[in-house]
């Protein structure tokens, strides 16, 4: 953890608790301003990581799953808000294990699964919409939050449905 890239990485990690610290304890507009910093975060130490050539194994395994602990945290608050749907967050959770699944076979068969575009458009994407829903919380807005769960749904499943197609080699190599 010793590259700029994964204090950043680890940064966000940290900043998940004081959000959700801060959503449940009645103050939405510092909680939403955490969970900007921690959403450009990610865009911060993806830079600086390709810029400075500090790309590591630990931050190939620590960025995504900080990506998830945030993403997952405002979904399960949203839910609970009664802003989006359990369904929604359902379908995104098993995406993430699906991907995550078929990297773990990937790693011990010594095939790297780089992330693809897809996938960064649908962390995007889902950090976005998610910003807008928090960010609106306190004004009911259903239209909306049917528009970001349904993008944040295709993004997440054609990025999921990508990966399975483009490493579809992995599952061949095993029988």
């Amino acid at each position: 953890m010793n590259t700029t890239a994964n204090k950043i990485t680890l940064l966000r990690i940290l900043l998940v608790p004081v959000f959700l610290i801060l959503e449940y304890t009645g103050r939405p507009v510092a909680a939403f301003a955490v969970y900007v910093l921690a959403s450009l975060s990610d865009l911060a130490d993806g830079y600086i990581a390709r810029h400075y050539n500090q790309i590591t194994v630990i931050g190939k395994f620590m960025d995504p799953l900080a990506d998830k602990m945030l993403v997952l945290s405002a979904m399960c608050y949203l839910i609970e808000a009664g802003v989006m749907p359990a369904w929604a967050v359902a379908a995104v959770i098993f995406r993430e294990f699906a991907v995550s699944g078929l990297r773990l076979i990937a790693a011990q068969k010594n095939i790297v699964i780089a992330a693809a575009q897809s996938g960064k458009i649908k962390t995007a994407c889902t950090m976005v919409c998610l910003g807008l829903m928090l960010l609106l919380l306190s004004r009911p807005q259903p239209l909306l939050n049917g528009i970001c769960t349904g993008l944040i749904l295709v993004t997440t499943l054609y990025s999921g449905f990508e990966y399975f197609k483009n490493n579809i080699q992995v599952f061949k190599e095993s029988e």
